[in-house]
C-alpha cells in the first residue's frame, strides 16, 4: 500500500487539529478537538498536558474514521504547536509535573521586571532577538523551579525533562525515546543563541535553568524518530517535520523569499516577515526569530504579536453575551457603517510588539448613549486590524521597504469584513489562500520535505493558491481619523 498522505498535528491554544494532506497540498480530512483552559488566578493561564494529549489522540482517531483512510498509508507526521507554553515531565514515566504554563500567562511578570531592572535586557535581546517578557518560556520555567523546591531538586538530578508542546508530543509519539525540539521553537525560549542555534550557558545561568533538562535542538525538517506504542497510530511512522505555529504558517503560505509576509489571525494575531539568512536586529520593538532550518540553511524572520485577536471576539461572546457564537460578529459589525467613534484596545493580556507593555489592560473609549452592540462589534474588529497596522509599520521602518502584499490565514481570516478593514487600514492588498489552515499545512510540508515526499520548495510554491484578494477601498480621511483615535487610546490602555 502506498505512503501517499501526510498527517499534520496542529496543537493550538484552545484545541488540537489533525489534518490529512495529499501530494497536491489538498486537505483530505480535518478534525478538531477542543480542550479546557484553566485560570487559577487573575493573569494566570494553564493547560493540563494530559488533556492536550487526549485531544491529539481523539483528533487523529476521528480523522481516520472520517476519511476511511488507514494510518499505514502515512509517509510521515508533522507537528506544529503553541510555542512558548512550558511544561515539565518525568523522564522515567512520561507523566507531566503539574500543569503547563501557557504563553498567555503573566505570572512571571515580577521575575521579568527584576531582570530588566538589573540591566539584562540588552544582553538578552542581542543573543536571542527577544525581549524579557512573561510571554517566553524561560521565565515561566524559572517560576516553576523557584516555587517548588522538590521540582527544582528533581530537575537538577536529571529526573525531569523540559519542553514546549512540540517536545512533549514527540516524546509521547516515539514512546519516550526522543527528547527534541526544532530551532524555531527553541528560538522562543530566551535560552537559545540566534547565531549559534545552541543553548547558551550564560542565558541558562541567568534564568536558573539546568541544561540537563533541555531537549536536543534539531532542524525543522528531519526525521526525529518513529511512532511507537500508540493506540491511534501504527509503529514505525516517521515523525519528521516540526515548527512553532507562526513559523509553520509562514512556511505554509510559501513565504520562502525575503520580504514576503503573512499574518495569522487566531486567539492572538501574529505577523511574520521572511528576512533571509541573517538575524537582523529590530529598532522598532519587533522580535527576531528563527523561521526554519532546512537543507542546511537557516531562515530568520521579524515577528510582531498581538496577544488578543480572536480572543476579543470570544470575550464579546462569553464575557458580555453579545453573541451566541463567534461567527455572528461579522454580520453584527457590518450592520452599521462605522463604529461611531468607539475605539476598543484589546489589551486583555497586555500589549505585545511594538509596545511591549505587560501592564496594559483593555480599554473602550468613545461610548455614548447612541452606542450599540453593533458599534462595539465593529470597534472590536477595527481593534484587531489596528494592532496589525502598528506591526506592519514597524516592519516597514525596520526593513526600509514598503510591504507590497500581506498573506493572511487562521480562523478569523474567514471574516471578510475584518480582512477588508485590514486592507483599508494598511492601504495594501490582503491575500487569503484556498487553505487557511496554513499552520498545519506548513508542518506537513516540512515533514514531506524530510522524507522525500516533495523534493524542493519549488514543488510547494506551485501548489499554493489564492482564494480571494482584498483591495483597499477606504478614504484617507477615514483612515487618519481611526488611526488618531487609536493612537490616543493606546497611550491610556
Amino acid at each position: 500500500m502506498p505512503n501517499d498522505y501526510l498527517l499534520a498535528i496542529d496543537q493550538g491554544t484552545t484545541g488540537t487539529t489533525a489534518l490529512l494532506i495529499d501530494h497536491d497540498l489538498r486537505v483530505i480530512g480535518q478534525q478538531t478537538i477542543d480542550f479546557p483552559q484553566h485560570y487559577p488566578k487573575p493573569g494566570w493561564v494553564e493547560h493540563d498536558p494530559e488533556e492536550i494529549w487526549t485531544s491529539v489522540r481523539r483528533a487523529v482517531f476521528r480523522l481516520f474514521e472520517e476519511t476511511g483512510i488507514t494510518a499505514n498509508r502515512l509517509a510521515a507526521v508533522g507537528i506544529t504547536n503553541q510555542r512558548e507554553t512550558t511544561l515539565l515531565w518525568e523522564r522515567r514515566t512520561g507523566r507531566p509535573v503539574g500543569q503547563a504554563i501557557v504563553w498567555q500567562c503573566r505570572r512571571s511578570a515580577q521575575i521579568c521586571e527584576q531582570l530588566r531592572h538589573a540591566g539584562y535586557e540588552k544582553k538578552v535581546r542581542a543573543k536571542t532577538g527577544l525581549v524579557i517578557d512573561p510571554y517566553f518560556s524561560a521565565t515561566k520555567l524559572t517560576w516553576m523551579l523557584r516555587n517548588d523546591s522538590a521540582t527544582r531538586r528533581r530537575a537538577m538530578d536529571g529526573e525531569l525533562a523540559f519542553g514546549t508542546i512540540d517536545s512533549f508530543l514527540v516524546w509521547r509519539l516515539t514512546g519516550g525515546t526522543k527528547h527534541v525540539t526544532d530551532v524555531s521553537n527553541a528560538s522562543r525560549t530566551l535560552l537559545m543563541d540566534l547565531k549559534t542555534l545552541a543553548w547558551d550557558d550564560d542565558l541558562c545561568r541567568l534564568f536558573e535553568v539546568p541544561q540537563n533538562i533541555l531537549p536536543q535542538i534539531s532542524p525543522s525538517a528531519a526525521v526525529y524518530g518513529t511512532t511507537s506504542g500508540l493506540d491511534f497510530l501504527p509503529d514505525g511512522i516517521p515523525v519528521a517535520g516540526m515548527a512553532g505555529d507562526q513559523q509553520a504558517a509562514l512556511f505554509g503560505q510559501a513565504c520562502f523569499e525575503p520580504g514576503q509576509s503573512k499574518c495569522t489571525y487566531g486567539t492572538g494575531a501574529f505577523i511574520l516577515e521572511n528576512i533571509g539568512e541573517r538575524p537582523l536586529p529590530s529598532r522598532h520593538g519587533l522580535l527576531t526569530t528563527v523561521a526554519w532550518q532546512l537543507f542546511g540553511k537557516t531562515c530568520y524572520a521579524f515577528e510582531g504579536s498581538a496577544f488578543i485577536a480572536g480572543a476579543a471576539v470570544q470575550w464579546l461572546r462569553d464575557g458580555l453575551s453579545l453573541l451566541r457564537n463567534a461567527e455572528e460578529v461579522e454580520a453584527l459589525a457590518a450592520s452599521v457603517p462605522d463604529s461611531d467613534g468607539v475605539t476598543f484596545v484589546p489589551a486583555l493580556a497586555g500589549l505585545g510588539a511594538p509596545h511591549w507593555r505587560s501592564e496594559a489592560r483593555g480599554m473602550i473609549a468613545g461610548l455614548t448613549r447612541r452606542t450599540t452592540a453593533a458599534h462595539l462589534a465593529r470597534a472590536t474588529l477595527e481593534g484587531i486590524a489596528l494592532q496589525i497596522h502598528d506591526l506592519v509599520i514597524a516592519m516597514e521602518e525596520d526593513r526600509g521597504e514598503p510591504l507590497s502584499l500581506l498573506k493572511v490565514d487562521g480562523g478569523a481570516a474567514q471574516n471578510n469584513l475584518l480582512m477588508q478593514l485590514q486592507a483599508d487600514l494598511l492601504n495594501r492588498p490582503v491575500s487569503r489562500p484556498v487553505t487557511i489552515e496554513t499552520t498545519a499545512l506548513g508542518s506537513a510540508m516540512l515533514a514531506g520535505l524530510a522524507v522525500g515526499f516533495w523534493s524542493s520548495l519549488g514543488d510547494l510554491s506551485r501548489s499554493w493558491q489564492e482564494e480571494r484578494r482584498f483591495v483597499p477601498a477606504s478614504t484617507p480621511d477615514w483612515r487618519d481619523d481611526l488611526l488618531q483615535r487609536w493612537q490616543l487610546a493606546v497611550t491610556k490602555a
